[in-house]
């Protein structure tokens, strides 16, 4: 039997305890000093969730381009670089390069992410292709129309496949079409996501109306924006690292100060890591202000609860698998990946 000890992330904080556990999983768990000197102290958490990824732009990374630092040039669609090249790029690349991308979260401890899905059918049939040899991990994917038209017989198809819509911007899309389209998720009970307010301020009532699950990016929102996504009962997905990237100037702590409910996602494949522990780390190096323990439920407790994760929602209860996390820099010392 093996150990691990230090401070134990629930749903309701941290609390001192131990974990045992074996070559069949864990198999004890308790408070206090464990009977024999723990492999690893430290900070011990659920496997994590990316709450935002594109992973089909993944093989992207391997070209080594030069890419345009706005969004408009790089990820904006139809024309930004990322759609150019998906275009061009044949079914293995794209397959290739999401196969990648689902080994990296597996090995540093991703139970489950929100993909957003572009391509339409095709796009969504590689992502099940790959998808369906992952078994230890959860995909959560949020399908897009070929165009940014309202089409019921291709969102009907998209919704028996995928878990929603995931949306661009209310700013890339006709607005009619895209109250169509969130209509249609709705009566269908699917997830909405949206993008929102990235790069410059959207209308908050334009993009409530449409009733999206949650919200992705928001940093050139209003205070007063903000405070409605809190009053709604809206969550947001924040990038640190993409928003960077993309030299996009972000003021965490007005999230902070307006109370909304904040998840963290890791964005496009092409250009971080698909590792969410990174956006913890870049925003301790930041000084983000947030606490160490409110950044660890960003990624943990919290995406469970909003995205309604049903496979990985229960934590530690009973837990399989985990991480052990260096105390001050939140850096992984051990990941007890699954035993299946």
């Amino acid at each position: 039997m093996d150990y691990v000890s230090g401070d134990i992330l629930t749903a309701e904080g941290l609390q001192k305890g131990y974990i045992g556990f074996n070559d069949e999983g864990v198999v004890e768990q308790g408070r206090g000093s464990p009977p024999l000197k723990p492999i690893a102290q430290g900070v011990i958490i659920p496997f994590v969730v990316n709450a935002h990824t594109h992973i089909g732009d993944s093989f992207i990374k391997k070209k080594k381009k030069d890419l345009p630092r706005t969004v408009n040039d790089l990820v904006a669609p139809p024309d930004g670089l990322k759609h150019r090249l998906l275009q061009q790029a044949s079914e293995e690349e794209i397959i290739q390069g999401m196969h990648d991308s689902f080994h990296t979260m597996i090995q540093n401890g991703t139970c489950s992410f929100c993909d957003f899905r572009e391509g339409g059918p095709s796009g969504l049939s590689l992502f099940q292709q790959v998808k369906k040899q992952y078994s230890m991990i959860h995909p959560l994917v949020l399908a897009r129309s070929v165009k940014p038209l309202y089409n019921s017989d291709e969102i009907n198809h998209l919704l028996t496949l995928a878990d929603g819509i995931g949306l661009s911007s209310i700013s890339d899309i006709p607005y009619d079409e895209a109250k169509k389209m969130a209509h249609h998720v709705k009566q269908k009970k699917k997830i909405l996501g949206l993008h929102a307010s990235e790069v410059t301020r959207e209308d908050i009532d334009n993009i409530l109306d449409l009733k999206p699950d949650f919200l992705v990016h928001m940093i050139a929102a209003t205070q007063a924006d903000l405070q409605r996504c809190t009053q709604e009962n809206i969550p947001i997905v924040f990038c640190p690292r993409a928003n960077a990237f993309f030299n996009l100037p972000v003021d965490v702590q007005r999230f902070k100060k307006a109370g909304v409910t904040l998840m963290l996602g890791t964005d496009n494949a092409m250009i971080n890591t698909p590792n969410v522990l990174e956006e913890i780390q870049f925003l301790i190096k930041t000084k983000s202000r947030f606490t160490p323990e409110q950044l660890l439920q960003m990624v943990t407790y919290i995406p469970r609860k909003a995205l309604n994760l049903k496979d990985c929602i229960h934590g530690f209860n009973p837990p399989d698998t985990f991480i052990v996390l260096e105390g001050e820099s939140l850096q992984p010392l051990y990941i007890k990946l699954p035993t299946k």
